[in-house]
């Protein structure tokens, strides 16, 4: 998966956690749950990190090893995806703009990395 699809990925979690969260305040109750249908964050985990295969003779550091291996380029690009998010949100807010509301942002940033993956 390249990265520009993981940040548009990550976008969609975000978005999904934000409307999530809105939900449950205008509930305003205490016993409003979170839906228990899988999240988009949950099939990002799913498709970004590969399945690893152990040998059945790999000992204790060679199977840490191996998994460690694969899992650690998805965990960059996963790391870097909600980084790169977090910094844009992060300038938004302390630009002390209040006109541009996350989703917006969020919708925006989603259009522009369209744009040039499409390109």
């Amino acid at each position: 998966m390249e990265q520009t699809e993981i940040i548009l990925r990550a976008i969609g979690v975000l978005t999904e956690t934000n409307a999530m969260v809105r939900r449950i305040a205008e509930a305003d109750n205490d016993d409003a749950e979170v839906e228990s249908t899988e999240t988009q964050l949950g099939a990002l985990v799913t498709e970004v990190f590969p399945r690893v295969e152990v040998p059945a003779d790999a000992g204790p550091a060679e199977a840490g090893q191996a998994v460690a291996d694969a899992y650690l380029p998805a965990t960059i690009s996963l790391v870097g995806a909600f980084a790169f998010l977090f910094s844009e949100l992060a300038d938004l807010h302390d630009s002390g703009r209040t006109d541009v509301k996350t989703a917006d942002l969020l919708q925006d940033l989603a259009l522009r990395m369209s744009r040039a993956d499409n390109a």
